[in-house]
């Protein structure tokens, strides 16, 4: 079985987590893609979407399914995205495709996060994958040096500006036993808007897809 086809059932065994009239946030990236898919089969069961990028936004109209603003929608009842690591505590690193800081607030927003990932995702500890950083470009090169005091290796991504017109650090060479206290100490520096470690509001519900069917961690 492959990884996009892992990703896959993952993403639609997401659907069970689907409360009927619900409005329901939405992720970026390829299992969030795949969970997008599965969810214009049942477009008709929810009331619509609130979407963490544009991209997302635009795949779900292609779908004919409905895109709310945040700001419009009382509350969230459930958040479906995937994640590039997560860790057995459910804290995950997140940020590969770009749109942390919009998946970090709906994540915030929703009462119950599920992430949906293939098996190589979850690892014993979080930082083999760079940890992404969106920075205010005028205080790209302070929160660089800053972060290589933190002990990591900040990489600018190249030609690529996030949906709030900033920048992105992937911050190599890190090894994350304490997943709370860095994102703290990394939102805290000046510049910073947000991290990608998603710990302080890890996810509720990890579902993994596997070669013998999808592994539910909680």
């Amino acid at each position: 079985m492959t990884r996009d086809e892992q990703k896959k059932q993952a993403a639609e065994a997401a659907l069970d987590h689907i409360d009927a009239g619900a409005v329901v946030g939405v992720g970026t990236g390829s299992t969030a893609n795949f969970f997008i898919d599965a969810l214009a089969r049942i477009k008709h069961r929810i009331e619509g979407t609130v979407a963490s990028s544009e991209a997302s936004a635009a795949r779900l109209k292609g779908h004919g399914i409905p895109v709310f603003d945040l700001n419009a929608v009382d509350e969230l009842p459930v958040y479906v995205d995937g994640a590039d690591e997560s860790n057995h505590y459910l804290q995950l690193i997140k940020g590969g495709g770009g749109a942390l800081t919009r998946e970090k607030i709906v994540a915030a927003a929703s009462r119950k996060f599920v992430c949906v990932a293939d098996d190589s995702k979850l690892v014993d500890v979080l930082g083999k994958f760079p940890l992404p950083i969106e920075v205010i470009p005028m205080a790209r090169s302070y929160v660089a040096r800053e972060l290589v005091k933190l002990g990591g290796r900040p990489v600018l991504r190249d030609k690529f500006v996030t949906d709030n017109g900033n920048v992105i650090l992937d911050v190599h060479g890190l090894t994350i036993l304490d997943a709370g206290t860095l994102e703290a100490d990394i939102n805290n520096l000046a510049g910073v808007v947000t991290n990608g470690l998603f710990a302080r509001r890890p996810a509720d519900v990890l579902l993994l897809g596997t070669a013998n069917g999808v592994r539910t961690l909680t």
